[in-house]
């Protein structure tokens, strides 16, 4: 553990890090002193240097990549950009969705801004193409587990998304039932992307933490 209860470190050499962050910690720290926990500024309790790549929702648990100096930050934020880094999510949601798997194809924009909320608007109102694929990996009476991959990065996507097609992830108070679950059950699983420097091909894993059986059985 690191800097503070359930802050794991999952890989570190001298370009970057990945740490596992739990649900209900803040990326970054925000306005006002009962914001100041972060990941980030855990981190940079034993690495200073230490700066944020990408982010996750304060609910959604799981990997978080930092780099070391700025050239590693300027690469790694290019490699999300360009969709060069394969993310892998796991959710239990409401219901079983028809079928095994599926492309939600669905363009997003923001509806409100307190709290900021996200819905599907169609391109020509404004909607940023956005696309999620989704595989179902354990069906239940009444949730089930998928495994999701989005091919966008766009705010709250997945959770959206999951709401369109009728299955909002459990423990949501956006945009399902935030009492069906003690937590958000989104959790960020995997990345898979070359090392900027040296080529390597990245497998990080962060193991699951959300409720091992249909939670809602």
């Amino acid at each position: 553990m690191l800097g503070g209860p359930s802050l794991e470190l999952i890989y570190a050499d001298p370009w970057l890090l990945a740490l596992a962050k739990p649900s209900g910690l803040l990326c970054q720290p925000g306005l006002g002193p009962e914001l100041a926990d972060s990941l980030l500024s855990r981190a940079q309790r034993r690495w200073p240097e230490a700066r944020l790549v990408h982010r996750l929702d304060r609910d959604t648990s799981g990997l978080i990549l930092l780099a070391r100096d700025a050239e590693t930050h300027r690469r790694l934020s290019a490699a999300f950009a360009e969709r060069r880094v394969r993310k892998t999510y796991l959710a239990w949601v409401a219901g079983v969705p028809a079928g095994r798997g599926g492309v939600i194809d669905l363009p997003l924009a923001r509806v409100a801004t307190r709290p900021p909320r996200y819905g599907v608007v169609p391109v020509a109102g404004g909607g940023k193409p956005s696309l999620t694929r989704w595989r179902l990996l354990r069906p239940g009476q009444r949730a089930s587990l998928l495994l999701l991959q989005p091919q966008t990065g766009r705010s709250h996507q997945l959770r959206v998304h999951l709401a369109a097609l009728g299955h909002p992830v459990l423990g949501d108070p956006l945009y399902g039932d935030g009492a069906a679950a003690p937590r958000l059950q989104l959790h960020a699983a995997g990345l898979r992307l070359r090392h900027p420097f040296t080529g390597e091909l990245l497998r990080l894993r962060s193991g699951c933490p959300l409720t091992a059986a249909d939670p809602l059985n």
